[in-house]
């Protein structure tokens, strides 16, 4: 313990450490940040306008990968047609995507 509190006081006395390493810090957080962060609630956007934009009739894809067509929207979730006479509800977050109708 008592060689740590000697490092740090080193460490801490040197000079310019302070400025030099913040500014370290701030390039990687501003390099994260538009590695990792933006992009990721860039795509967040276009689900949410994806899932907003779902009307009766379309034909998704669920996370668990199940096909089906919506037969009706709710407020918080749709009515999804999976097979002949086969309805089930799914909350509108577990959509994945829209599937082609080729």
């Amino acid at each position: 313990m008592y060689r740590i509190i000697l490092f740090a006081e080193q460490v801490a006395t040197q000079p310019g450490f302070g400025l030099q390493t913040l500014l370290i810090y701030a390039l990687l957080f501003v390099g994260m940040w538009f590695l990792m962060i933006a992009p990721q609630r860039k795509k967040q956007k276009n689900h949410v306008k994806m899932i907003q934009e779902l009307k009766a009739g379309d034909t998704v894809v669920t996370s668990s990968g199940i096909f089906g067509t919506i037969a009706n929207v709710k407020d918080d979730r749709f009515v999804l047609k999976v097979a002949e006479n086969t309805k089930i509800e799914i909350f509108k977050s577990y959509i994945q995507s829209k599937a082609d109708k080729k």
